[in-house]
């Protein structure tokens, strides 16, 4: 099996309620809605593994950011930056896929480096939507994209029907957590070096955030993500 960076999305609709979960390395948490069909009426977040000891109070925050707001609202509803960045992804995914019928799963492999080269691909519901190949951060394939930087893909991502922008910036975004396996833990562990872009790293946070919590190689595992969510809740 190719080593690398491995992160899945469940996203689960019922008739009043849909539940987002994410697990990777570094994270394993999910988000539910609850909602009449047009507006949230209550947030439930939970978390499994979290990166920082501030992480947890993120879940408060997510229900204060999102309870009362309309379904169809909840992609421009700002406030990112004083939310845990994966909880309010999980929420816009959730809210996205609300009044579907059917359970989407996203897979995303960002493969560890290779001759200098990683690649990148994302399945939905186990059918290959997007498949690049990068150098530094710089996309080799598709020819199409070649020579640009991951983070220069905004007016391609706009170009794209919805459901392939949706897995071109789940991959956007997956490449570069995949960072975090290359960098060492010693490296990433103070939250005061970080820029003011989550829960945690908002600076009253920072200077007590703690790194803690499993970090997973599922590489190196017997597990997969997500293999212990049942759609609604984590076992152990």
């Amino acid at each position: 099996m190719s080593t690398g960076f491995r992160r899945r999305f469940r996203i689960t609709p019922r008739a009043d309620s849909v539940t987002a979960a994410v697990e990777d390395d570094f994270h394993c948490m999910a988000v539910t809605l609850a909602h009449d069909g047009t507006t949230i009426a209550s947030v439930d977040a939970v978390m499994d593994r979290w990166p920082w000891t501030t992480c947890p109070g993120a879940t408060t925050e997510l229900a204060k950011t999102f309870t009362g707001t309309a379904l169809a609202e909840v992609a421009r509803r700002g406030l990112k930056n004083s939310n845990c960045t994966h909880l309010y992804d999980l929420a816009v995914f959730a809210a996205a896929h609300a009044r579907e019928a059917d359970a989407t799963i996203y897979d995303v492999f960002v493969g560890d480096k290779v001759a200098g080269r990683k690649h990148c691909e994302i399945r939905r519901n186990d059918a290959v939507v997007l498949d690049w190949a990068m150098e530094h951060d710089v996309l080799v394939t598709p020819e199409t994209l070649a020579g640009t930087h991951v983070m220069q893909l905004r007016d391609w991502i706009a170009s794209l029907d919805p459901a392939t922008r949706e897995a071109a910036r789940v991959l956007q975004w997956a490449s570069l957590i995949a960072h975090g396996r290359d960098i060492p833990l010693a490296d990433q562990s103070d939250a005061t070096r970080m820029p003011p872009n989550c829960f945690t790293f908002q600076p009253d946070r920072a200077k007590r955030a703690q790194r803690t919590g499993e970090i997973v190689d599922f590489s190196d595992s017997a597990r997969r993500p997500l293999d212990h969510f049942d759609g609604r809740r984590f076992a152990r």
